[in-house]
């Protein structure tokens, strides 16, 4: 943590703590982070003996945006060689992309669909893996 001054700004949302909720976030099968902050929220009395506790979204959000994803995959890859050879064999190519790309929608959509002031669209989430030549979409 230190090589990448990740706590650096940090005030109360640590890499620790920050590494939790997206522990908690895959392995629940969250697929956004009002779904790891609902989560989180329904299991604060558990995470009390973690350390931690439930976080906003928007401090997620920040933290996700501000954080060095270089502190988490520095972990990953000194946690690797821990792993079982079925485990290191499978992580091999575990490289995925994630996107979330802004598609124009018509004006008939304007009142549910509002973006930003100028703009009337929605936001398609999308997860790909080198394993995987096809994209998946998710909702």
């Amino acid at each position: 943590m230190d090589k990448h001054q990740a706590d650096k700004r940090a005030r109360s949302f640590f890499a620790k703590d920050h590494l939790l909720m997206l522990l908690f976030g895959e392995l629940s099968g969250a697929r956004s982070q009002r779904a790891i902050e609902a989560g989180l929220a329904s299991h604060a009395s558990r995470l009390y003996h973690l350390g931690t506790s439930p976080v906003p979204r928007t401090t997620l959000a920040d933290a996700n945006a501000r954080r060095p994803w270089q502190l988490f995959a520095d972990l990953f890859q000194d946690m690797l060689p821990m792993a079982t050879r079925g485990v290191r064999r499978k992580m091999a190519h575990a490289t995925r992309l994630l996107d979330s790309t802004k598609i124009k929608l018509s004006p008939l959509s304007e009142g549910w669909a509002r973006f930003s002031e100028n703009h009337v669209a929605a936001k398609r989430p999308m997860s790909s893996t080198a394993a995987r030549r096809c994209p998946s979409w998710r909702w």
